[in-house]
């Protein structure tokens, strides 16, 4: 928070009136909207715009550390799932991950091999329901670049693209946890990424603060840090985005002299040329004008002969 406050970049007040005024708009709509049977805790979401599109993107998300986690295994009743490499090369099977998930209280609550994945989900309706029956994924940091093609644009559309975890280390309970405990910024192919940074369930200091480390966070990792980053917005799910920074424009823009301007130099040609053009017409009718008054002079010089011939 006072790194944010010292750089001058985001204000904490700015990101305070931002979550107030997203919290009165959620509580005006749920006073017209119809009670649902669960109620679901609904996200708040960081949206960053890049200038430039980055030169290197990447399927992992890059993690950045929050001071109040979106999801806490020991309190949130989450569902995460994990896929585990079990080609012969690997040396794991799902027997020995499910032993040491139940022997160290890890909080995976299913394990899919790479061979179920592959024949089992193939139909889009099962890759839809795997998606929405788990809050988080996590997968054997081996067969992350095998998975876009598996799981399909549905996990990519929810950013429930899973967590790679080296499972050769024997830390996965840290591994999760950490990963549990930071929000994920996804920098694909374009200038603009979402990053979910809080829930309505916490308070609004918790809010506050998760955003600023985000932005802080979002700041040291995307190329050229500070440089390259336009605007931050914050959303509900279905609200406006509102604004809390927009990088002041450039308007240092290189203006070139007159003269060496390209368009300057062209229409300096053009003018030069239609010189030349107006000189040669004007050379020409001179030229033409000398010759009648030779011509004519040729022809009384001739007369004047004649009648001298003509008297004698």
């Amino acid at each position: 928070m006072d790194e944010a406050a010292v750089s001058g970049r985001v204000s904490p007040k700015t990101v305070e009136k931002a979550v107030n005024a997203l919290l009165k708009w959620r509580d005006s709509q749920s006073q017209t909207q119809k009670p649902q049977l669960l109620e679901q805790d609904e996200l708040l979401y960081l949206i960053v715009s890049l200038k430039k599109i980055p030169q290197n993107p990447r399927v992992n998300a890059h993690k950045l550390p929050l001071p109040h986690p979106l999801i806490d295994p020991s309190s949130d009743p989450a569902e995460f799932c994990m896929v585990i490499d079990d080609r012969p090369k690997s040396g794991l099977t799902k027997d020995a991950a499910s032993k040491k998930i139940k022997s160290e209280e890890i909080p995976i609550s299913k394990v899919i091999k790479l061979s179920k994945l592959k024949t089992d989900y193939r139909p889009f309706e099962a890759k839809r329901k795997l998606c929405d029956s788990y809050d988080m994924f996590f997968a054997d940091k081996r067969i992350i670049p095998l998975l876009p093609r598996l799981l399909g644009k549905q996990f990519f559309k929810k950013k429930k693209i899973p967590v790679p975890v080296d499972l050769k280390h024997k830390n996965w309970k840290e591994q999760i946890q950490k990963a549990c405990a930071s929000a994920m910024l996804f920098l694909s192919s374009g200038t603009c990424s979402v990053v979910k940074v809080g829930k309505l369930s916490m308070g609004k200091k918790e809010i506050v603060e998760n955003v600023i480390a985000a932005i802080n966070g979002i700041a040291e990792t995307v190329p050229s840090k500070w440089g390259n980053i336009r605007a931050f917005h914050l959303k509900l799910l279905d609200s406006l985005a509102l604004p809390l920074y927009q990088a002041v424009p450039d308007l240092r823009l290189k203006i070139q002299p007159q003269a060496d301007h390209p368009s300057a130099v062209e229409e300096k040609q053009e003018e030069e040329e239609e010189v030349e053009d107006e000189e040669e017409v004007a050379s020409s009718k001179k030229k033409k004008k000398k010759r009648k008054k030779l011509s004519a002079v040729d022809t009384k010089v001739r007369d004047k002969k004649k009648k001298k011939t003509v008297a004698a």
